[in-house]
């Protein structure tokens, strides 16, 4: 969960009724049409043939849409954060900037909004049970904010805080948020967006509710009570409800800033990540499965890495571990026609697909294996086959590659496993994945 931008001294409400939302999602839309249509009939009447993407990748638009977003939270926010993520290496500089703006944090609830939601999760007596809140956010994100208290017996804690209206506002939202992607032009060509839309509902659905997250983070807490590369908040259940969600405090800098930090330290804190991966996939069979790096922190003294914000954690059926565990066998081992099989079974490949883009996508799996054999320790600086994949992969997209979405487990592992991969890049991490994968792999 990202820390508020600096200088941002106030907040703005939540809108939390399903029809203030809904208004606000599709004026947005609507002045994003018009916008694109006069802008248009401006291009022609210079005798220019402006592009739809072109038209709404303005930095005005671009503004605008952030600035909603960051304002409606919840499931609007989320989406948008997605597209950040993953569209964030194509956008131009100035324009990705732009989009940062939602990884880098919502804004937070003024103090009223905030009050009313404690008295109605906690009783209006609720400031009797605290020696100290702290009404400023440490945290503030697409679903909830965090703020830092002490109980009266002197612990400190961390309270998160649903923003309201969000649970009941996911259905519209989502909805609303997909007209927004199809009137951009930005999905590729033959995407089926309503299997991807029904699974990005049913997951903040699930992030939603923060008993459930308890649960899973004290079942984390239990499974890596042994390991002590990792600190892990642990939840307090006489303060915890469906929309506030109260735990221990952990300290810690962000992940981040371990860019400056030495190699070794970088390497061993990568290292750590990508085993508890693997821990999660082929042992536990329970994933965390969102990727943001604001989920992480680093205690410089210790070295250990707080894991923070279990909302995502998916249990994954048995032949998806079955599936991967096959993948990555053969794929290292240079198997392909059993690799085709089990990208298959993980719906990774289809009869959708062309024959000929077929046939690319499994060169690129092929690629993939082949340097990954090929360094034992693999320095994630070397950024040159993640540059050759994505040339190839934005070349199928452009020719309308467009396959049906995987199975959700698969899915969401694999946003997973794709947000792990840009911070061991942005941290110049050396890790022994081989030896990683001899140890995990059944």
């Amino acid at each position: 969960m990202s820390k508020p931008p600096p200088g941002r001294t106030g907040g703005l409400p939540v809108p939390s009724h399903r029809l203030g939302r809904s208004v606000r999602l599709g004026g947005l839309a609507m002045g994003l049409a018009g916008r694109m249509a006069r802008d248009g009939l401006a291009g022609l009447g210079r005798g220019q043939r402006p592009d739809r993407r072109d038209l709404l990748l303005t930095p005005a638009n671009l503004h605008r849409i952030t600035n909603e977003l960051a304002r409606m939270r919840g499931a609007a926010m989320k989406v948008g954060q997605l597209v950040s993520m993953d569209a964030g290496a194509i956008l131009p500089p100035d324009l990705a900037e732009i989009m940062a703006r939602l990884r880098d944090g919502a804004d937070f609830m003024p103090p009223k909004q905030l009050k009313s939601v404690l008295n109605a999760a906690w009783g209006p007596d609720w400031l009797r049970r605290v020696a100290q809140f702290d009404v400023r956010p440490i945290a503030a994100a697409s679903i909830g904010q965090v703020h830092k208290a002490r109980l009266r017996d002197g612990r400190r804690i961390a309270i998160k805080v649903q923003y309201p209206g969000i649970a009941r506002s996911i259905d519209s939202d989502v909805a609303n948020v997909g007209s927004l992607i199809r009137l951009s032009g930005l999905a590729p060509r033959g995407l089926e967006l309503a299997p991807l839309l029904a699974e990005a509902r049913a997951q903040l659905h699930a992030e939603t509710d923060y008993a459930a997250e308890a649960t899973h983070m004290s079942r984390f807490a239990d499974l890596l009570s042994d390991d002590p590369r990792f600190a892990l908040p642990r939840p307090l259940p006489e303060l915890t409800t469906q929309t506030v969600l109260t735990m221990d405090f952990v300290t810690g800098t962000p992940i981040e800033a371990l860019s400056e930090a030495p190699q070794a330290r970088r390497d061993h804190a990568v290292e750590a990540l990508f085993d508890l991966l693997l821990r999660e996939i082929f042992v536990f069979g329970l994933v965390q499965t969102d990727p943001n790096f604001g989920n992480y922190l680093h205690d410089d003294e210790t070295g250990q890495i707080a894991l923070l914000d279990f909302g995502a954690t998916r249990a994954l059926a048995p032949w998806v571990v079955a599936a991967y565990g096959a993948l990555i066998r053969t794929g290292m081992a240079g198997r392909r026609d059993d690799m085709v099989t089990a990208a298959i079974r993980l719906g990774l490949l289809d009869d959708s697909l062309r024959p000929d883009h077929r046939a690319r996508v499994i060169a690129m799996m092929e690629t993939a294996f082949v340097d990954l054999r090929q360094h034992p320790v693999y320095d994630f600086s070397d950024q040159r086959l993640a540059q050759t994949l994505q040339a190839e992969g934005m070349a199928l997209v452009q020719e309308g590659l467009a396959p049906a979405p995987p199975p959700a487990d698969v899915l969401f592992l694999q946003r997973k496993i794709g947000g792990l991969y840009p911070l061991a890049a942005r941290l110049g991490a050396r890790v022994p994945l081989h030896d990683l994968l001899d140890r995990h792999l059944p």
